[in-house]
Formats: structure tokens, C-alpha cells, sequence
């Protein structure tokens, strides 16, 4: 693809001259004498590197050099000067020209300096692509449900994403935490800075701390090379902690500080670094608890708990499963180039009736498998696998679910309401059926569904 080049000059010889050198290179070529005419142009057309003149009237070279820099940063500005004005060729280069080139030109030189005008320009167009791609995959409108529950984590997410506020996302392993901390991100002023994260439970401390801080060379064995830590690889954006329940008491008092102040210092190192992000944080741990037990500091928990998103597990929010499962269908089914028309009703009553104890990411990868093994152009019941299909295993899964430590009437209660919504989906929330089906009446029912707060309705 060739690359667009607009050249700016008030001298129609030079015009004449760059259009054809550079027609002859084969780069899409416009010429233009007046630079007001020019900034017009750049609003309404595809440009890849401008070419300007310092001295022209109406504006100067470094005058529409300062407006692209602002407006269309992604541009390589190459600033044509006479010999004499070196001084301002400089000053140009100051304010972000990519290069300069004296008056009369070297061809070789000029050409040199355009081609690699536009492999910086190809690696900006390239960042924006993945920037936008990113921001397509992670916005808003990839958090699928329609629950209640998940209209309040929605909500939650536009408030907070305009915000600097730290965000502390909680829930159950497999809840979706990290999507919802890229949505925040790619929905505030920040999209277009890093996204940067680190799961605080996959590293051991002292490597953690490392990853985190950075270290300067010679700091311990093996650090032969300083290197830049998460915090610095995502000042202006932000920084996602993933569990971050697990650091240890040291690095609490470390991440403390760096909300506090937003300073650190790298491992053996004493020179302060300051750096602007936005933290969010996530856990499947009760931090509320961890405090409360002494495994957690309680100021560290209230400078992270400044917003709070609360993650329901998918049992919570048995409507969004078909929504998922449907989504996982298709996008599975797109990979591996399967033509699959849906699910049986069975199946998708037997998916939707299921516990899900490692929630989303559980229900992914089993769609994955029923898509890549089944032979029939739609997923049956026999396609599931036996944790989802099996009643007995079913029963142990919800059992496991429940705490070590309970209060019988309160977990009694815990499991009936399961029932009532598992009843439900297996009846495609038909009341008279699920009644049927847990052996009571319609009015009991109806009782227990508010209750329990369950909608009773897809």
C-alpha cells in the first residue's frame, strides 16, 4: 500500500520537484501552497507524513508543526529549511519535527529520510489498529448479561471509568474481574495509555517485588540490567493487581506508600520515581475478613476500597447463562469453522440448571469442548459433560461450594434457593413445571420466589 505524502511549500518549483521525485518513488502525492488549505486537508483526508516548508506565509513551518503535533500526533512532520536557517530547523526538531532537511536537498537524502517518516508512521498506525481492536474486544458492550446483578456491575463501570478513583473488583475465581478492569480502562481518559497487569499470586515475593518496583543493576544476583517495573510501564494508564489478597505484609506497606504518594523506589535503588496511574485491584478474597483476621492492613484496604464492585457468580445470574453459553457457541464454532445451529432446549436447560463453580471461565471451556467434540449440528445433552449432565455430581458440586464454616439454617436456605432457581432454568422458567418439579405447589412457589428475590423470568 503506498504511503500518502502531503508537501507543503509556497514555492511552486519545489512543488513541482517533490511531486514527481516522490511520484516516481510511488507515494501518493499532494501538493499545496497555502497552509491554511493544508490544515484543512488533513481534516478530511488519510495523510501518513507532511512535508513542510519553515518560511511561507499566513503561517510558518513550525506554526503548522505545533498544529499537527497537537491535533494529529500520530503524523512525522519533515520540516524543509534553507541553509541559513539552521537555528530554526532546530527549534523545529524541539517541538517534535521528526526531521529537517536543508534547502537546495539531496534526493537520496530527502528519500532516506521519508522512508523512515513512514515506517514510524506504519507503527503508529498499527498501535492505533491494536489500540482500537483492544478497545473493541474490552469495552463495555462485551460484558454480556441482562440479570439484575450485572446491570448494577455495568453501572458501576460508567460511573467509575471518568473517575481517578482506585477500584477494588471482588468475586469468585472465574467471575469475569479482569474484563471488567479492562472496560474500566478503555472507558476512561486513559485508553490510550498502557493497560498493564500483574497477578500477585503467580509470582513468588521477592519476584514480585521486582516486577512491580523494578530493580537497578546489581541489586541481587542475577540483575544484570536495571528494569523498569509494572508502576513505570504504566504511568499515565493503569495498573490491574490481580488477587491482590495475596501480597505479603512488606509489600502491603510498599503498595501503601504508592497510593499514598505516588513515589517509589526501585529494588536497590534510592532515587524516587513518581509516576501517574490509576490502580485497580481484584480479589476472590473477603479482604473485609482478611482485616478483620490481621492477614490484611486495614489502611492498604480502605485506600483501595474507594470504589467497590461486587462480581456475582454465575449461579446468581442464571438468566446471562444462555446469553454466555450462546456468545461461547459462536465464537467457538467461528475458530474452528463448525456450522452449528445452537443447543437442544435439554441441553441448555441442563446448562442453565447447572452450579457453575468455576463460573464464566468454567462455562467457556465447556462450550469450547462441546463445539470442538460434538459430530451433529447441534449440542445435545450427550455432547455435556458428566459434571453438567450427572444429578449426583451436580449435588457434590454445590455441596463444595458451601463454606467450612456455616450456620445450618442460613445454608439451608442458601441451598433451597438454588433449588428453586435450578428448578426454573431446567424448566425454562415455566413456574407451574419448576412447582412440578420441586414437588410443591404453585402458590409455594411463588412464596419462595420472593423469598428469595428470584425473578422467575428469563
Amino acid at each position: 500500500m503506498a504511503h500518502n505524502i502531503l508537501v507543503l511549500d509556497d514555492e511552486r518549483n519545489y512543488l513541482v520537484v517533490l511531486e514527481a521525485l516522490l511520484d516516481e518513488a510511488g507515494y501518493n502525492v499532494t501538493a499545496l501552497s497555502d497552509p491554511e488549505l493544508a490544515l484543512t486537508y488533513l481534516e478530511e483526508s488519510e495523510v501518513d507524513v507532511l512535508i513542510t516548508d519553515m518560511k511561507m506565509p499566513k503561517l510558518s513551518g513550525n506554526e503548522v508543526l505545533e498544529h499537527v503535533h497537537r491535533n494529529y500526533p500520530h503524523i512525522p512532520v519533515l520540516i524543509m529549511t534553507a541553509f541559513g536557517s539552521i537555528e530554526s530547523a532546530v527549534e523545529a526538531m524541539r517541538i517534535g519535527a521528526f526531521d529537517y532537511i536543508t534547502k537546495p536537498f539531496s534526493n537520496e537524502e530527502l528519500l532516506l529520510s521519508i522512508a523512515k517518516a513512514t515506517q514510524l508512521a506504519d507503527m503508529h498506525r498499527s498501535n492505533r489498529l491494536l489500540r482500537e481492536n483492544l478497545e473493541e474486544r474490552y469495552g463495555l458492550h462485551n460484558i454480556i448479561g441482562k440479570s439484575k446483578a450485572m446491570h448494577q456491575v455495568l453501572d458501576m463501570v460508567d460511573k467509575a471509568a471518568p473517575t481517578r478513583s482506585t477500584v477494588l473488583i471482588e468475586g469468585e475465581s472465574g467471575t469475569g474481574k479482569e474484563l471488567v478492569a479492562r472496560a474500566i480502562h478503555f472507558a476512561s481518559p486513559r485508553k490510550d495509555a498502557p493497560f498493564v497487569s500483574v497477578n500477585c499470586m503467580a509470582l513468588a515475593p521477592g519476584v514480585l517485588e521486582s516486577e512491580l518496583f523494578g530493580h537497578e543493576k546489581g541489586s541481587f544476583s542475577g540483575a544484570v540490567a536495571s528494569r523498569r517495573g509494572r508502576f513505570e510501564l504504566a504511568n499515565g494508564g493503569t495498573l490491574f493487581l490481580d488477587e491482590i489478597g495475596e501480597l505479603t505484609p512488606e509489600l502491603q506497606v510498599k503498595l501503601l506508600r504508592v497510593l499514598q504518594e505516588r513515589k517509589f523506589e526501585r529494588v536497590g535503588g534510592s532515587a524516587e520515581i513518581e509516576v501517574d496511574i490509576r490502580i485497580v485491584a481484584a480479589t476472590n478474597v473477603d479482604l473485609a475478613k482478611a482485616v478483620q483476621d490481621g492477614t490484611f492492613r486495614e489502611d492498604l484496604y480502605y485506600r483501595l476500597n474507594v470504589v467497590r464492585i461486587q462480581m456475582p457468580p454465575l449461579r446468581e445470574r442464571r438468566e446471562d447463562i444462555p446469553l454466555l453459553a450462546a456468545h461461547f457457541l459462536q465464537k467457538y464454532a467461528s475458530e474452528n469453522e463448525k456450522d452449528l445451529q445452537g443447543f437442544s432446549s435439554e441441553a441448555l436447560n441442563y446448562i442453565s440448571g447447572y452450579e457453575w463453580p468455576g463460573n464464566v471461565r468454567q462455562l467457556q471451556n465447556v462450550i469450547e469442548r462441546c463445539v470442538v467434540l460434538t459430530s451433529g449440528d447441534t449440542i445435545a445433552v450427550d455432547d455435556l459433560p458428566a459434571e453438567v449432565r450427572d444429578e449426583e455430581s451436580q449435588f457434590k458440586g454445590a455441596v463444595d461450594l458451601l463454606p467450612s464454616r456455616l450456620n445450618l439454617s442460613d445454608t439451608l436456605e442458601k441451598i433451597e434457593a438454588a433449588l428453586v432457581r435450578r428448578a426454573l432454568a431446567r424448566n425454562d422458567f415455566v413456574k407451574v413445571k419448576a412447582a412440578e418439579a420441586l414437588g410443591i405447589s404453585k402458590s409455594l412457589l411463588q412464596y419462595k420466589l420472593k423469598k428469595y428475590g428470584i425473578t422467575g423470568q428469563k
